[in-house]
Parts: C-alpha cells; structure tokens; sequence
C-alpha cells in the first residue's frame, strides 16, 4: 500500500499522481479525511489512557497516606475514565481499520517514466524481435486448438467433462511439452534464482500482501472451508516469504525462481477470446522474483525483463514489449513491461509475460524490511515480479508457428535436450 504520510504532506501531488491511475480525488481527499479523523481519534484515546494511568498513580498515593475520602473520589474519576477510554479505543480501532481499508484499495504510485493512458489501447510498443515482421505461410494459420485437437494432443472437450469449460487437458507430447518448457526456465534462471516450490494453497494475508485481495477476490478460488486461496501466481507465497520479518542488506537481493500451476476465475471474460488456450482458469508458470534495495530495483526489473526475452527467442518466438499506461497496471504495479508473442494462426498478440517493479508497496502491505549495512533505521524492500514464461499462450504459439504442410509441428531446436531429441509432433 502507499505510505499514508504522502495523504499529510502534500495531498495535491499524491491527488495528481494516483488520479494518471484513474483514482478520483474525491478519494484521495476521503482517505486524507478518514485519516485526520483516525488521528484525532487516537489521540483522544492517547490523552485519556495517560489519565486513567495517572489517577491510578494518585490513588495507590492516596491510600498509602490514609486518605481514604480523596482515594474514592480518585477512583470514581478513574472508573469514569476508563468507561470513556473503552469507547474512544473502539472509536480509534474503528478508524483505523477505515483508513487501512482505502489504502488496501488505492493502487500504487505509478512511475514518472510510464506512459500516461487509461487503458491497452494507451500501451506503448518499446522493442520488437526480430526486428522485421516475420511472414508466415498458409499451413500456420491454422488455430491452436484445432492443430492441438488433430495431432490427439489438446482435448479441451474432456478437460470441460473434467471440470468445466476453459480447463485444458493436455495429453502425449502436449503435456511433456508443458513439461519441458518448465525444465527448461528453471535451468535457465537457475544461474541466478534460487529455485523454490511454494504451496498452491495459501492464507488471505498472504493474498493481502500482494495486492490481489481485497480488491480482486471475485477473479479468485476460494476454499471457504480452510478459509485458503488458491494461488493466481507464484507471486503471492513468494512475496510472503519473508512477510514480517528484516533481512540484512548485504543479502539483497534476494533472486527466487518458482514453478506452480496458476488459477484465475477470469471473471467477465465470458465470451472473449475464450477458445483454446487464450483464457484459462488454470495455467502452468514459471515465475521470476526478487526483494531488492531501492538503489538494486531498476537494474533488477531489466534483469527480468531479458531474462524472458530471452527464453522467447530461444523458442523462436516472434514477440514485442509493451511499456503499460498508468491506467493498465496492476494494483501493485510502478511499471509494468509486458511481453507479447505473435500467434499466427489466431492472428493474434498473445501476453505471455508481464514484468513488474512494486516499489514498496507490497513490502508496507507484508511488512519486510532490511537493514542497512551502514546503520540506521530499518528500510522498506522494494519487490519485483514476472512470468518467464506462462506456458498456455506460449503451448498455443509454438503449435502455429511451428505447424508444417503436412500437418505436423516442428519444436525449436533449443528443446531438443528436454524433449529427448524428438522435436516433431505428429498425428
């Protein structure tokens, strides 16, 4: 969450930055209001409890010297105040929790190098690879699922038997494809990253810390009766990894590399781009993530960023990076890079991976921090987080780009070591 003390200082700025992000400063004023209420509350309650503390004082003084008339009067004026704090204390508590609960909803400061804009349309094109557009054949303009379906190795029919619609089932050398691209990253990142496998499960404060709750639980699974999430992204358990807790600044950064399945309701996507794998409620993800200091950020988000690019090519993937609008990034987001690969046979940019610096906001939310070498008082991490890669759209790409003349699929020559050699899917 962003630091309430931007609400105190200079209210007209934090109004004029989070409104690029479509935030009325009607709200931000709302957040500034409930946050002088909270205070004024808090210190009614600070200035009676300092009462009640000190008539407690003036009574054990009173009895000792035997005044036993001005020691029932003291202890009149105390019951009486301490009747008056329980109430200011839930008053206090009940403002609190207001102010939290508009800073839980209040997205993150965006960064002045972003472009302005409310939405995709807004997104900037900053790279493409390769250079020039490639020209694709007849044969690879076949879609994905109808490629999948031929070759017996996408059954979207039975994965809906299974579990209802937009649940893929892969079979054969579909699914040891999945397979070999996740070994395939994690070898990759793991000069680097620390490879780590979180659980799939996992609390509401640790969806809370993120960003993805409050705001984004319609677009969640929820397991009502252990009161647990299913994981939207790896992301989540390992932004609370070290929730709570300093971490020394020489051991920054902090490079961690996971594997999970991914769920997303997809809620409101009823009828867009819902065939094959386009949108999914469960995907398969390698994850790239790090705790930096402020100074080790920027040069970890391009870190990141390369990382992805270059497993897409790689993969021979036509692609273009995208630098996000304020009004297109996630709650968390500062900025946000996505990467896009070009799926022919859909005729379509797919997002295979979106790269994200957070600032401190979701360190504020988790509480981690570290401490510097030089001393001082403990600092707020800066997180970072992206997909390198998700696997559905990038399965879907290398069908249609790699599908032959006569049908078959040729795999890049960069998975031969993790498919065993044997690089064409045939029927």
């Amino acid at each position: 969450m962003i630091d309430i003390r931007q609400a105190r200082d200079n209210l007209e700025r934090l109004k004029e930055v989070l409104g690029r992000r479509g935030v009325p400063a009607e709200d931000v004023d709302k957040l500034a209001a409930f946050d002088r209420e909270a205070r004024e509350a808090s210190g009614r309650r600070d200035n009676t409890r300092a009462l009640v503390k000190d008539l407690s004082r003036q009574v054990v003084e009173a009895k000792r010297s035997g005044d036993a008339a001005k020691s029932d009067v003291l202890m009149k004026s105390s019951r009486e105040a301490g009747e008056r704090l329980k109430a200011e204390e839930e008053a206090a508590d009940r403002a609190l929790e207001q102010v939290r609960s508009l800073l839980l909803m209040m997205p993150n400061i965006p960064a002045d190098d972003i472009p302005d804009g409310t939405g995709p349309e807004d997104n900037v094109v900053i790279d493409r690879w390769p250079k020039e557009e490639r020209v694709y054949r007849q044969h690879q303009r076949a879609p994905h699922w109808d490629i999948g379906r031929e070759l017996g190795i996408l059954d979207m029919e039975r994965g809906a038997k299974l579990s209802g619609s937009m649940f893929p089932l892969y079979r054969g050398k579909g699914a040891r494809l999945l397979r070999a691209l996740t070994t395939m990253a994690l070898d990759h990142h793991g000069d680097q990253f620390e490879e780590i496998r979180p659980p799939t499960f996992v609390k509401t404060e640790t969806m809370i810390s993120t960003g993805h709750l409050p705001k984004f639980a319609d677009d969640a699974y929820h397991l009502e009766r252990d009161d647990l999430w299913a994981i939207p992204t790896a992301e989540v358990p390992l932004t609370s990894m070290f929730r709570s807790e300093i971490l020394d600044e020489d051991d920054l950064p902090v490079c961690l590399t996971a594997y999970t399945p991914c769920f997303r309701r997809e809620a409101g996507s009823a009828g867009r781009d819902t065939r094959g794998l386009l949108r999914v409620h469960e995907f398969d993800k390698v994850e790239l993530f790090s705790y930096t200091t402020p100074d080790q950020a920027d040069e970890m988000f391009h870190t990141m960023v390369t990382r992805a690019r270059e497993l897409l090519k790689l993969l021979d993937l036509e692609h273009r990076v995208l630098a996000l609008c304020a009004g297109d990034m996630g709650i968390s987001a500062a900025r946000t890079y996505d990467l896009e690969v070009y799926a022919p046979g859909c005729d379509q940019w797919l997002e295979v991976s979106s790269i994200s610096w957070c600032s401190d906001y979701q360190a504020r939310r988790a509480n981690i921090r570290y401490r510097p070498r030089n001393g001082g008082s403990t600092q707020l991490v800066h997180t970072l987080n992206g997909s390198a890669l998700a696997w559905a759209r990038i399965w879907a790409a290398l069908m249609e780009t790699g599908r032959q003349e006569d049908g078959s699929v040729k795999l890049p020559d960069s998975l031969s070591p993790y498919m065993s050699g044997d690089l064409i899917i045939s029927a």
